[in-house]
């Protein structure tokens, strides 16, 4: 059973908290104080300051405030504890801070008047640049009390497609845009039936067009195009795509020889390509 929508007050409040959050954090203040004192600083009209009571509590007994945020659905949506319990994993290279960044982020989409559509592309994105796992981050996208039925099921389908088929064209057959594009190269006046949409037809068309490209640029196009918020990754995610820089010297060394290795066998180096213009190569005795 997902929990209800919150009032526009309250994620005002939740991204403040998790900015302060994150600031204090980066000055070396511990959590719990960080929990005890910026209690006093939400607004007393809102439910945040139980909830932090909460995770203050829960934090002193097992060092996690994602526990408390599982346990406080009615508060918390699904996608917002996943997401800090995996900055909370030990094994995971994922920030806390990078976390709050994105849940701070989020709450402020939240705040005005979020799309569906915008939501979806938000999280996922998270989760693909920020490598927090499809199957228990899409689990977690699809109770949120925003999405209709139908982006519920539609986004629990996405774990059985992500893989095989690009996000994109997925993004492109349920929008506006599948149809009217369609529609348009067909013959005869009967329309294509209309099935499942949940884009729009800008969208469909931003998806359409970034088909086998990087995901990221689609999801960049949706943020300059569309306004999407922009989606902060942890660095630390990020430098494991780099090799260390003795095996990057390495490689390139193996890189060369293999070059001269192809040169070789196809009829020999050509050396004359080395020497200086003005200088030609001295016979040899």
């Amino acid at each position: 059973m997902r929990g209800p929508i919150l009032d526009r007050d309250e994620y005002i409040e939740q991204a403040y908290f998790f900015r302060v959050y994150r600031d204090r954090l980066e000055e070396s203040v511990p959590s719990q104080e960080i929990l005890q004192t910026i209690h006093e600083e939400i607004l007393a009209t809102t439910r945040l300051p139980m909830a932090i009571d909460f995770m203050r509590a829960e934090i002193l007994h097992k060092g996690r405030i994602s526990d408390a945020m599982y346990r406080l659905p009615h508060y918390f949506a699904p996608f917002q504890a996943f997401v800090m319990s995996r900055a909370e994993d030990d094994e995971a290279r994922f920030e806390q801070k990078t976390a709050l960044r994105i849940l701070e982020l989020e709450a402020n989409y939240r705040a005005r008047e979020p799309k569906m559509a915008g939501l979806f592309i938000y999280q996922i994105e998270c989760l693909a640049r920020n490598r927090l796992g499809y199957t228990e981050g899409l689990k977690a996208i699809s109770e949120d009390p925003l999405y209709a039925d139908d982006w519920s099921r539609w986004i629990l389908h996405l774990r059985s497609e992500l893989g095989t088929r690009e996000l994109s064209e997925l993004v492109f057959q349920v929008s506006e845009h599948f149809y009217t594009k369609a529609n348009s190269t067909r013959r005869t006046n009967d329309a294509i039936a209309r099935g499942l949409v949940l884009f729009g037809e800008q969208e469909g068309r931003i998806a359409r067009a970034n088909m086998g490209r990087d995901p990221l640029y689609f999801f960049a196009a949706l943020q300059r195009h569309l306004d999407y918020p922009a989606v902060p990754h942890s660095k630390a995610a990020e430098s494991t795509e780099k090799l260390p820089g003795f095996l990057e010297a390495r490689l390139q060394k193996i890189e060369q020889r293999l070059k001269i290795l192809d040169m070789e066998t196809r009829g020999g180096i050509d050396l004359t390509r080395f020497y200086s213009q003005n200088e030609p190569p001295q016979n040899q005795q």
